[in-house]
């Protein structure tokens, strides 16, 4: 099959092996695949990975364990655990000790006309969600596990900083959840999508901190951390959700001195996000700024990687 393969050197697309069977796993016919910036950062060394990038995804089961009807419309969580340990055991597949990872550690992506997923992480696609809001899955499913891991008060005052593609989707979840939002980018055409929507946002450049209650960091970059900490009030709450391949110096004093609690926030709940992209309560649409065709993934992955970039989309059907 047709894939963008990354060989530790270089991400070209070429022809390599149709995915590996294993148990309890269901063949999916890739439609489309979204490019994220955590596709980047791997083709720069992060995770040390190697073979066919891709995790965000839209398709159709074509071969699946007997319960499981072909021809459904489905996206897929990414982590593949092992079902049997005592992280598994508690709930928490995605923190498995052994886990593989869908085009991020040990498992080919979705960047490919065919990808091999456990039968048990897919979610069927609501009739109404076209594949175009489909492959936001994904994304959105990160955005919202912030409200898993933090009780959002009406009105809280909250800054995002980023105003990439999980930026502008955490921002409005966080809205939506009763939030009093801010968002902090660069880019005043991505900004632009949030103002649409009624949401307040300001450019780095004007920016002053001014103390509040909960950061989510979403730059994507080493200094974004800093800037959350200046941010961010005593006894407030900084969420990150970066993974870049740099390892910056921090300075962890002011965490201490000021109380200040830091969460981790990583993959999340495909079912509310499949229920926003039902309800219409996401704004998807404009964050997307090309499609290109699978055998031009390679051209595909370098304009995300531009600067200002929004969505690339990647048909492969």
């Amino acid at each position: 099959m047709l894939a963008l393969h990354f060989d530790g050197q270089t991400a070209r697309v070429r022809d390599v092996a149709d995915p590996a069977d294993f148990r309890d796993s269901a063949l999916v016919r890739v439609s489309l695949a979204g490019i994220c910036d955590t596709d980047l950062q791997l083709v720069k060394g992060y995770m040390g990975f190697r073979g066919v990038l891709g995790h965000e995804f839209v398709g159709t089961i074509v071969d699946a364990p007997m319960d499981e009807p072909r021809g459904r419309r489905v996206v897929g969580e990414i982590n593949f655990a092992c079902e049997s340990c005592p992280v598994c055991d508690a709930g928490m597949q995605r923190h498995c000790p052994s886990r593989r990872v869908l085009g991020i550690l040990n498992a080919d992506g979705a960047l490919a006309e065919y990808v091999r997923i456990p039968a048990a992480n897919l979610h069927t696609v609501p009739d109404s969600v076209p594949d175009a809001a489909a492959v936001f899955a994904e994304p959105l499913a990160a955005a919202f596990e912030i409200l898993d891991q933090i009780d959002i008060e009406a009105g809280q005052d909250c800054v995002v900083l980023g105003d990439g593609k999980l930026g502008l989707l955490v921002a409005q979840v966080l809205r939506n959840a009763g939030a009093q939002v801010r968002t902090v980018g660069k880019h005043s055409k991505k900004l632009a999508v949030l103002e649409r929507l009624g949401i307040e946002t300001v450019a780095l450049a004007d920016w002053r901190p001014q103390p509040t209650s909960l950061v989510v960091e979403a730059t994507g970059s080493r200094e974004g951390f800093e800037c959350a900490v200046a941010a961010v009030k005593p006894r407030g709450t900084i969420v990150l959700k970066s993974t870049f391949a740099e390892r910056p110096q921090i300075d962890l004093a002011p965490l201490v001195v000021n109380e200040v609690r830091v969460i981790g926030s990583r993959c999340g709940p495909f079912p509310p996000a499949l229920r926003a992209l039902e309800a219409g309560n996401v704004d998807v649409a404009s964050l997307v700024s090309d499609r290109l065709p699978l055998r031009d993934a390679d051209e595909a992955l370098r304009i995300a990687g531009a600067p200002g970039a929004m969505k690339i989309l990647v048909e492969t059907a």
